[in-house]
């Protein structure tokens, strides 16, 4: 049988509507179907995961729901019920006939609640508020807050929080919560960054638990590079079953791997820092305390560093060696490049290069189907990157993996969002 949506049901894939049956581990093994396990004996959780597989699916039906989950379709039918009449969930037509009455599908509601997403880079803070789907709504960004003490940027986060909201006509009690992103080491489970910013009162601070009780919302902490590998997953962009790796480059460079659409968390939910792998064991010192790391060798800084040491380029490109803002810097390296000029072509490359060693390790380590190159430095040059990249990967690895740009589309004239936005090509647009 083939719902709407071309997806095998029943076929013995494993899948109802591209929702897996089963509850996949990370060491590749599966656990029993969801229905026997504990976690069902919660009526909150079972409400959650019901909906999440309807938003994993984009449109579903409930006997599909049924299958997915091993619960009883009166189960199933009193849960979406309860969605329903939350506003979360909706009837969306008819699927594809299957030799009997066709079955309703169900989707999300995508204006009943929002969310709030907050990225705190280096020199730049990123909020924006999207819907159920991931929609975008709103969007500002300004500068300065990571060199702030946290006792006085947290605030000012939440007040242009609430101006944002009230922009986009969005009433508070309609928020589900906040998803704060950053860089570097974290403590996920307590909400603290240990990384220091560029000023050390951010190491240590409980920035999840202070922002949360200055909002009233929950607020969940988490790693930009992980996050945008998951925002892959939910954008509809990989198969659900599938590894994929995420290399993530702004002004520095991450990694997240995924596997059937759980994110590979390790020990301590630091895993997959690629940008502080070591490639010369005779290299600088990270100030990480690592030796000869990525980063300082592909990273924007690395690549800015070494153009403004690069004779004619700083002036040709009227680069500011004091210059605040490094995405500035690196994109306007990243333009020259794409227009063809040889330095600035070349500096690009050999960062590229660099990366695909990385992507190479990523390969060889986690097995990965396919590896993503999302964050708003790739996208800037983005069918540069992914041509070396893919070069590199194909000429040192025993099978192909593909390397693809990430699902995100403009939102500055310099820069692109990773998660808003269909999945696009690597040409710029």
């Amino acid at each position: 049988m083939t719902d709407a949506r071309g997806t095998g049901a029943g076929d013995g894939s494993g899948t109802i509507g591209g929702v897996s049956k089963v509850a996949p581990r990370i060491d590749g093994t599966e656990e029993d179907t969801v229905a026997t396990s504990p976690i069902w004996a919660s009526r909150p959780k079972t409400r959650g995961l019901v909906l999440d597989l309807i938003r994993s699916a984009r449109t579903i039906t409930r006997i599909e729901l049924a299958e997915a989950t091993g619960l009883t379709g009166a189960t199933i039918s009193e849960v979406v019920r309860e969605l329903m009449g939350d506003g979360l969930v909706v009837e969306a037509g008819r699927g594809a006939p299957t030799g009997g009455k066709p079955r309703t599908l169900v989707q999300l509601n995508p204006l009943a609640r929002y969310s709030v997403g907050i990225q705190l880079e280096r020199n730049t803070c990123v909020i924006v508020v999207v819907d159920l789907a991931g929609r975008q709504v709103a969007r500002t960004s300004f500068q300065g807050v990571a060199t702030m003490p946290p006792e006085q940027a947290l605030p000012l986060v939440a007040s242009q929080i609430d101006a944002l909201l009230a922009t986009a006509a969005v009433d508070r009690d309609r928020v589900l919560g906040v998803g704060l992103v950053s860089y570097g080491p974290q403590d996920r489970r307590v909400g603290v960054l240990l990384t220091p910013q560029p000023t050390g009162k951010w190491l240590d601070y409980p920035v999840a638990r202070r922002l949360a009780e200055i909002l009233e919302l929950p607020v969940l902490l988490d790693n930009d590079a992980a996050a945008a590998a998951i925002g892959e997953y939910w954008m509809g962009a990989v198969d659900p079953r599938s590894t994929y790796g995420c290399i993530y480059m702004a002004t520095g460079i991450g990694g997240g791997v995924v596997v059937a659409g759980e994110v590979y968390r390790g020990s301590s939910s630091n895993s997959v820092e690629i940008g502080h792998i070591s490639i010369d064991v005779n290299g600088d010192e990270c100030p990480c305390g690592n030796i000869g790391c990525l980063e300082n060798y592909a990273g924007p800084s690395a690549l800015v560093r070494q153009a403004l040491a690069t004779p004619g380029l700083a002036q040709r490109l009227a680069l500011d060696p004091a210059g605040a803002d490094l995405l500035t810097e690196f994109a306007r390296v990243a333009a020259a490049a794409n227009a063809g000029d040889p330095d600035a072509r070349g500096l690009v490359e050999q960062s590229a290069r660099y990366l695909g060693s990385a992507a190479v390790t990523m390969t060889g380590l986690f097995d990965v189907d396919t590896i993503v190159l999302a964050g708003p430095s790739f996208a800037v040059a983005s069918s540069i990157y992914q041509a070396v990249i893919q070069q590199e990967v194909d000429r040192r690895t025993f099978a192909r993996r593909p390397i693809r740009c990430g699902s995100y589309r403009r939102s500055t004239g310099r820069t692109r969002r990773r998660w808003a936005g269909r999945p696009s090509s690597c040409r710029a647009s």
